[in-house]
């Protein structure tokens, strides 16, 4: 049995599907600029899970977002003077090419939130006719205070939530709602962005609206497990959550898994602050392989800081891995720390034990998603 780290629950625990279909959803690119480590660390974590659940004898349905529409990419296509779906489809390209070279496997469904307008209309519907959202200056807010729940996910105190939602854009200061953590569910748009009809007017989705609005479509009410990066933890899984069982009145989530965060100079990896590193670039110059295995090379719930010296000694370790030849030396000890909370430092030391006693580590290799043949 595989056990992983609970971050609504805080704590390990055994990760129990409902059956042997593996239902996962992980938040998705906003595709106005190229990805970065700190989204590949996130995926290929994602997709070792998804391999080893495989490899236990289950089917998985993993969804993998693409948010096409929000403040982020109506914001880059204004500065850049293009048409913000032009801006999404180029971008979404170049990532779907980067995760390809990192050896991710096809997601179940990708979808976008333009594509869910109609069913975001539906859930927000729902959330009002349950009393757990209200219309105020043209828009619809979800009421915190309606949901006795709301903090579930990150256990932050309300000052802690404050702080995360203005960073995050949240607008706690926004005189429409009746609680600053109040959050939009429809909001009027500005005459430069796209709008869609509604009966509360003309607007455009909030940001958490589009991920619950997609699970739900794809995957139905209640999913096994949900993730992305650890800054997605508040406000945005614990809003989805939220405005989720607040619409269906089940749980929404069985476990909850979130990645670590990617630094670069002691800072988190980011678009705002541009220090980025860009997987386009990163595999133009070193083997493709040899980037997931250094990004394997810690554990994806730590915060690591990426340099110069981790593809080198990535690649040396491909190399001794591609010597071993072909064989099934330490993959027992691979599944067993990969069933350890994804223990992917110690399932990359296992399989270089067996090398280095002369074994064969394919089996292991594909089991981690490194193809030695490339």
């Amino acid at each position: 049995m595989i056990r992983l780290y609970d971050t609504a629950r805080q704590e390990v625990v055994p990760f129990e599907p409902a059956g042997r279909t593996v239902t996962m959803y992980t938040c998705g690119i906003t595709p106005y600029a190229a990805s970065h480590m700190g989204h590949a660390a996130a995926y290929v974590t994602y997709d070792i899970l998804e391999r080893r659940l495989r490899d236990l004898g289950h089917a998985t349905q993993l969804v993998r977002n693409v948010t096409d529409v929000d403040d982020d990419i109506l914001r880059k296509a204004r500065e850049l003077g293009v048409y913000y779906l032009d801006l999404a489809a180029e971008e979404t390209a170049r990532f779907d090419a980067d995760m390809s070279a990192l050896g991710l496997l096809q997601p179940f469904s990708t979808p976008r939130a333009t594509s869910a307008i109609h069913d975001i209309l539906g859930f927000i519907g729902m959330v009002l006719d349950r009393g757990n959202a209200y219309q105020s200056q043209g828009g619809v807010y979800f009421s915190v205070a309606s949901f006795d729940r709301y903090g579930q996910v990150s256990h932050l105190p309300r000052e802690e939530m404050l702080r995360l939602a203005a960073e995050h854009g949240g607008n706690p200061d926004d005189p429409a709602k009746r609680d600053p953590l109040d959050f939009v569910l429809w909001q009027p748009s500005a005459p430069d962005e796209p709008s869609w009809p509604s009966m509360w007017g003309p607007g455009r989705p909030g940001w958490h609206i589009e991920c619950s609005a997609l699970a739900l479509r794809e995957l139905g009410t209640t999913i096994d497990l949900h993730g992305g990066g650890a800054d997605l933890i508040f406000p945005h899984h614990e809003s989805e959550a939220a405005q989720s069982e607040a619409a269906t009145g089940q749980p929404f989530v069985r476990h909850w898994l979130h990645q670590g965060m990617v630094r670069l100079g002691g800072e988190k990896m980011s678009k705002s602050l541009g220090n980025l590193v860009f997987v386009s670039d990163l595999v133009k110059e070193w083997e493709p392989m040899a980037v997931r295995l250094a990004i394997l090379a810690n554990h994806y719930r730590d915060s690591w800081d990426w340099n110069d010296d981790l593809l080198p000694a990535a690649l040396e370790r491909l190399e001794r891995w591609r010597a071993a030849g072909e064989g099934d030396g330490g993959l027992d000890a691979v599944r067993a720390a990969l069933d350890d909370d994804l223990d992917a430092p110690g399932a990359l030391a296992a399989a270089d034990e067996a090398a280095g006693r002369g074994q064969g580590v394919s089996a292991a290799a594909t089991l981690l998603g490194a193809d030695l043949a490339s």
